[in-house]
């Protein structure tokens, strides 16, 4: 018997169309599942240009952004490390312990690195990511808005913050003041010993720990660079030879110079500035010598101890100034041992004439 040649067809499904399809629905023809894979083979064939293009362009950027970021953080890394050279060389020098302090450049150094690594990798990698999502057709516009928007709340809200960490980064690049500088704040003054980007912390003169936020410093006087002044007034009788005086200081500056520890501590020769003060009975001679910072204190003292010791030897006094002058007493009141006058005293007075007795009259004496 012969068949009808549409009884030769066997109708062949895929796995997938057999599970995602209905039980109630009819099968798949041969010709039907041919069409549909080619339809997905051409869809395939229309795009697979587009995600290779897409991926090329997201490796190029992923691959760009790491090798930038790379460089940048090694460029960083070269410039610390010149840097902390350039400080190490200065430090043997004569004013490298004065001017320069190699743990201090290499702290403020490591500070900066860090903070500029930091900043980098967050533009680099920022960037990247928003050029990914580009490349992915995503509209970056409401993104970008609502960052803009969320950025300028969050500076609203922590605007001391902000102003706090900017205010620590200049202070940082700047070189204001470091770990062990003794320095003036204003609200609080002491010895440094940690520089953060928020907060400053100081060490006062009685052992207290100060937490001084960066944005609130307005003005800071550093006391440990550079050099120091110490600086003494002597006063001495007005009578007192002014040559002699000027010799005996001279010879005190001169041991203080040659003497251990003081000859490392003086930057400079002690010297006569002349006189400050002249008064009546007192003249003040000012003595002056630049010290290393922080030393000006104790040169000072030793300067006082050394000047008093050789002006007993040369029998020069010091006065502390003028003498007291004496209370003016004011003259005796001559009346202040007189009695107080008495209405008995005149004779017409009602109380004078009640107490006068009666004269007696005419006709009693008869």
């Amino acid at each position: 018997m012969a068949c009808h040649p549409q009884c030769l067809e066997v109708p062949v499904v895929s796995p997938s169309v057999l599970l995602a399809a209905d039980p109630s629905s009819e099968p798949v023809s041969l010709d039907e599942a041919a069409k549909q894979a080619g339809d997905a083979a051409g869809w395939v064939e229309e795009n697979w240009s587009t995600w290779l293009n897409t991926s090329l362009r997201i490796a190029l950027i992923v691959v760009v952004a790491l090798v930038l970021r790379m460089l940048m953080r090694r460029a960083l890394t070269k410039l610390i490390e010149r840097m902390n050279r350039s400080a190490q060389a200065v430090e043997g020098t004569a004013l490298g312990g004065l001017l320069v302090n190699a743990e201090r450049r290499r702290q403020r150094s490591e500070a900066i690195g860090s903070v500029l690594r930091s900043v980098t990798s967050f533009v680099i990698l920022g960037t990247a990511g928003l050029m990914i999502l580009g490349a992915f057709k995503i509209d970056l516009a409401p993104l970008l808005a609502s960052a803009g928007v969320a950025g300028v709340a969050i500076g609203f809200g922590a605007r001391n913050l902000v102003t706090d960490f900017l205010s620590g980064v200049f202070m940082i690049m700047e070189d204001q003041y470091g770990v062990g500088d003794s320095v003036d704040a204003g609200v609080a003054s002491g010895e440094v010993i940690e520089v953060g980007l928020r907060v400053t912390k100081l060490r006062g003169d009685n052992g207290e720990i100060w937490y001084v936020r960066n944005g609130e410093i307005k003005r800071i006087g550093n006391l440990s660079q550079g050099w120091a002044t110490a600086a003494v007034d002597v006063m001495v009788r007005s009578s007192e030879n002014l040559d002699h005086v000027r010799s005996v200081i001279s010879e005190v500056a001169d041991d203080l110079a040659k003497s251990e520890p003081w000859n490392e501590q003086l930057w400079g020769p002690v010297e006569v500035l002349g006189l400050n003060e002249v008064l009546l009975d007192s003249m003040t001679v000012r003595v002056a010598a630049k010290t290393m910072p922080g030393k000006a204190l104790g040169v000072e003292r030793e300067l006082r101890w050394r000047i008093k010791r050789a002006f007993d030897a040369a029998d020069i006094r010091i006065v502390g100034g003028l003498p007291p002058a004496p209370e003016e007493t004011a003259p005796a009141d001559p009346t202040a041992g007189m009695a107080a006058p008495s209405a008995y005293a005149s004779t017409t007075s009602p109380q004078s004439m009640a107490a006068t007795p009666l004269a007696p009259s005419a006709n009693m004496s008869k």
